[in-house]
């Protein structure tokens, strides 16, 4: 006796994605309009997913490059722009046969797919530096020297010391490692996106959490960034002890 249409759907469903490939080889003669369109359906699916790994297959093209080095870590920085809260850089070593599906730079993802991919970097990574640059050490040193310091922090905070670094866009001084500078690396290195991932995420749960404390500006929602609320708040408000005083004169 066939299965019901409903039966092979609920069949795809629950086997592993490469069991998939034998299901749609097993009901490929079947005519029903029904199992072809489910068929169909899987078909698109293991093609994104075969797109999908030639794309991730690119963005480790720096680190085969560069293979011969033991620990290639990641270098990238969030909160450049910012009116409020720390500028944040995050260091990632990943193992050299590392492949994270859907990695990107932190700007294209949305705030879902950060947190998924957040949570699987932290489980396959060899290691993970965060440093954090508070705004008052932005105001007294610039937002270029107080970026420079969030990546040396996080380097300094990696429990391995990598010997080469694949940076986005800066050459960080006063680091004794070779470095790479990549122009738009988060989108073209695994690792670069790895660390722009995790200082992304670090930073906006850091700012959510500035939220309770000071209310009244929405950086739950803003990030600290000059959204249309957020200055509203500022100008009724004033400066709150996490706003950037350098960065805020053209508003108070």
């Amino acid at each position: 006796m066939k299965k019901t249409i409903a039966e092979i759907k609920k069949e795809f469903e629950s086997v592993d994605k490469e069991d998939r490939i034998a299901l749609m080889t097993a009901y490929s003669e079947d005519s029903r309009a029904g199992v072809k369109k489910i068929i169909e359906h899987y078909k698109k699916e293991e093609e994104k997913l075969r797109k999908e790994k030639i794309r991730c297959e690119k963005m480790r093209c720096y680190e085969k490059k560069y293979e011969e080095y033991s620990y290639i870590c990641g270098i990238d920085e969030v909160g450049r722009g910012p009116l409020a809260g720390p500028v944040v850089a995050g260091a990632v070593i990943l193992p050299k046969d590392c492949e994270i599906l859907y990695i990107n730079d932190s700007k294209q993802l949305s705030e879902k797919k950060r947190e998924e991919l957040y949570e699987e970097i932290m489980r396959k990574a060899i290691a993970v530096g965060i440093g954090v640059v508070s705004p008052a050490v932005i105001d007294e040193i610039n937002i270029l020297q107080a970026t420079y310091e969030a990546m040396r922090t996080a380097i300094n905070n990696l429990e391995i010391r990598p010997d080469i670094l694949l940076n986005d866009a800066v050459t960080i001084p006063q680091v004794p490692i070779r470095q790479v500078p990549i122009i738009k690396g988060d989108a073209k290195s695994i690792s670069i996106a790895a660390a722009s991932i995790v200082a992304k995420v670090t930073r906006d749960h850091m700012m959510e959490e500035y939220d309770k404390i000071y209310g009244g500006y929405d950086f739950a929602s803003n990030k600290g960034y000059g959204s249309q609320r957020h200055i509203e708040a500022l100008k009724k408000l004033g400066a709150s002890p996490i706003h950037r005083a350098s960065f805020i004169k053209n508003f108070i």
